[in-house]
């Protein structure tokens, strides 16, 4: 498995120094948080993403996926949804990135059943406009959806390989599910697999990896049990607890915790 973080975790910092940061510390990849507040997101032009690619290149780090703010079963018309996907597709593709994440984001006023309904439906018109792109869409275990057995209720009615999932370890642990269980359900869909530790559900500040109770161990070794061989990223939800410590100086901890529970699984 190749190991990642998310710009999450350093929030504004310019892309040179997220690549150097990567690369400093022994890790393959980044998760581009793609929102205006950042360096990378769907409003800047040309040059600026040929700009974003070239850093990367240069630099011997991949982009795993832009992390997007797009909810899929969000009430409300489709055309503004669709259209903020096909930025987020477009820009995927510009920068070289191979995914975008896009949230569930499933409402209050409506039934679960017309929520599935509703991103089933977005997910199957973007799917078309991704493979066109050579992206793939990637729906979060998240809000509305936080465990593997909510997202297959779409992706198994959707059934396109450009629209896949990605597991947030944390949501489904909240949502009661179990690795194993997670595994099972996403195996055919699955991105890659974000992880991350907290003190506990009712206290969500990041910790360094293995300082929590997240189930990290479980993950690790029920994906090295089926031979899976994608992403680990490292979302530290920084930008949201300012409090928490800073990330850069977590990294290179954190990077030999994975590797570790890596080769005790193996």
């Amino acid at each position: 498995m190749k190991l990642a973080f998310s710009t999450l975790g350093v929030p504004g910092v310019p892309v040179p120094d997220v690549v150097r940061l990567a690369a400093t510390n022994g890790y393959h990849g980044i998760e581009l948080r793609a929102h205006p507040e950042e360096p990378v997101h769907p409003g800047i032009g040309p040059a600026a993403r040929a700009e974003v690619a070239a850093e990367f290149k240069a630099g011997g780090v991949e982009i795993l996926g832009l992390a997007g703010y797009a909810h899929a079963a969000a009430p409300g018309d489709d055309g503004p949804v669709l259209d903020e996907m096909r930025q987020l597709l477009e820009l995927a593709h510009d920068v070289g990135a191979p995914s975008v994440r896009v949230f569930p984001g499933g409402g209050t006023d409506q039934s679960p059943e017309e929520a599935d309904a509703t991103a089933a439906r977005r997910l199957g018109t973007a799917a078309e406009y991704a493979a066109d792109l050579g992206v793939r869409i990637l729906l979060e275990t998240h809000d509305s959806h936080p465990t593997g057995a909510d997202l297959m209720r779409i992706l198994g009615t959707v059934g396109h390989r450009q629209v896949g999932a990605l597991w947030d370890v944390m949501h489904t642990w909240l949502g009661g599910e179990q690795p194993q269980e997670t595994y099972a359900d996403l195996c055919p869909h699955l991105g890659y697999v974000q992880v991350k530790d907290i003190a506990s559900a009712e206290d969500k500040t990041p910790l360094p990896l293995g300082h929590g109770v997240l189930p990290l161990t479980e993950c690790v070794e029920v994906l090295s049990r089926h031979h899976w061989d994608g992403w680990l990223c490292w979302e530290y939800e920084k930008r949201w607890y300012e409090a928490a410590q800073p990330l850069p100086e977590l990294l290179g901890p954190g990077r030999e915790h994975l590797t570790r529970l890596l080769s005790e699984s193996a």
